[in-house]
């Protein structure tokens, strides 16, 4: 070879193989095929992931965000509530705690009734475990006063019971009270003091009224029934919520949110493993264009294989060359399908949502999130640039070995 050749000469014929060759255009066609669509597939992969991210995101902060992500109960009530909860903080996984009293029962208002989980709170500490008061839609959770028997309502149930702030609810406990007339159930009065508005899962279901007059309902002295838990690591829930309970292991049994919506995450996370293997399908595809493209680029070349193994080219020299073919589609379908992706899921939200208020389509009505939410993590792009790379190199192999055991005799003899 030459000192002024261009090198390195794998390089520069791999190439120049890849550009539009006058003699046959279909390969080049065949190899611009296969770029988009390893493009295409990156990039719907990148998207589509993200969008899964964003739901997993919403829905754990707004479920997670008024569910207790770890709790210890007591079967009696916790009158010290107030250092057990200051022994509980001390743990450097919990950034904050709140006490509670939980019952069950039905609001009844204006003929109508609904099942509730009604939840006893001191509003200055469930602000900081909760985001309920980051929803409020009317009133406010400082409103609930012990004494007073005000309570917090969800959107939907307060809608579906014709409620607004001011107005009187009844609830109705199913613990039963004896009296001259018979057995008759447990009520109280209660005056609407707000209204929130999270998701329509927590909505219909939860109520909140002051701890103090939960107390009070059932018959219990001062105090709480267990202690919730604010976490900064939310897959410590477990561990953190029995060392709150070893405190008092005679008293306190622990809970946390994988015992109680552990099956709804663990079955978005499983979606969203699904998706991407189906979505990864589509790569592979593009891999298997690769192949096609090469194999049919070196019966095309054969006689150009020959013609260069007569100059004393090896047959590594040669591997590399087809070698080079095939890396330049993978690469230049992967950095375009990595940017297309990330530019589409920086935008999905916006423009779903446009189009869906456009055309007034309802698509989000029937989920807990009201939009499209789209969250990226480099850490999925990484993985999937990795691998589309990885599938790029592997399909490059057998054409350009097959192009390297091309014998110069045989194949000039025809030519």
């Amino acid at each position: 070879m030459q000192k002024g050749m261009f090198r390195p000469l794998a390089l520069f014929v791999g190439l120049r193989y890849t550009r539009a060759e006058r003699s046959n255009r279909f390969i080049s066609f065949i190899s611009l095929i296969s770029m988009i669509g390893l493009t295409l597939g990156v990039a719907v992969l990148i998207t589509v992931l993200s969008v899964m991210n964003g739901f997993d995101r919403e829905i754990k902060s707004r479920i997670l965000g008024m569910v207790p992500q770890a709790t210890v109960t007591a079967n009696q009530i916790i009158p010290n509530w107030q250092v057990l909860a200051q022994d509980i903080a001390k743990n450097p996984k919990v950034e904050a705690v709140a006490p509670f009293i939980q019952l069950q029962g039905m609001l009844t208002a204006n003929g109508q009734v609904a099942g509730a989980v009604v939840t006893g709170v001191e509003p200055d500490y469930e602000k900081q475990v909760s985001i309920i008061g980051q929803h409020m839609q009317a009133g406010s959770l400082d409103t609930l006063h012990g004494g007073e028997f005000t309570i917090v309502l969800g959107k939907d149930m307060a809608e579906g019971m014709g409620l607004n702030v001011g107005d009187k609810v009844t609830l109705v406990l199913p613990e039963a009270s004896p009296s001259p007339a018979g057995v008759i159930p447990r009520f109280k009065r209660f005056t609407v003091s707000g209204i929130y508005d999270i998701s329509a899962e927590v909505n219909s279901v939860m109520a909140y009224i002051p701890m103090q007059d939960a107390a009070r309902l059932l018959r219990l002295p001062e105090g709480a029934q267990g202690v919730r838990m604010k976490l900064n690591d939310l897959f410590a829930a477990p561990q953190v919520a029995q060392q709150a309970a070893n405190l008092q292991p005679n008293l306190l049994i622990p809970s946390d949110w994988t015992v109680t919506h552990g099956n709804l995450f663990s079955a978005i996370q499983m979606e969203k493993a699904m998706i991407g293997l189906l979505l990864f399908l589509i790569v592979l595809v593009a891999a298997f264009n690769i192949v096609s493209s090469l194999v049919m680029l070196v019966t095309d070349k054969k006689a150009d294989i020959a013609i260069l193994k007569t100059f004393g080219a090896s047959p590594k020299l040669i591997t590399q060359i087809f070698m080079v073919q095939g890396l330049f589609i993978g690469v230049v379908g992967t950095l375009a399908g990595t940017l297309l992706g990330i530019i589409m899921a920086l935008s999905v939200s916006p423009v779903i949502g446009a189009i869906n208020n456009a055309f007034k389509l309802h698509l989000f009505d029937a989920y807990p999130v009201q939009y499209l939410p789209s969250h990226l993590e480099w850490q999925d792009v990484v993985v999937i640039v990795v691998a589309s790379l990885l599938i790029s190199f592997v399909a490059t192999i057998y054409p350009a070995r097959r192009a390297a055991s091309i014998q110069p005799a045989q194949t000039l003899r025809y030519e």
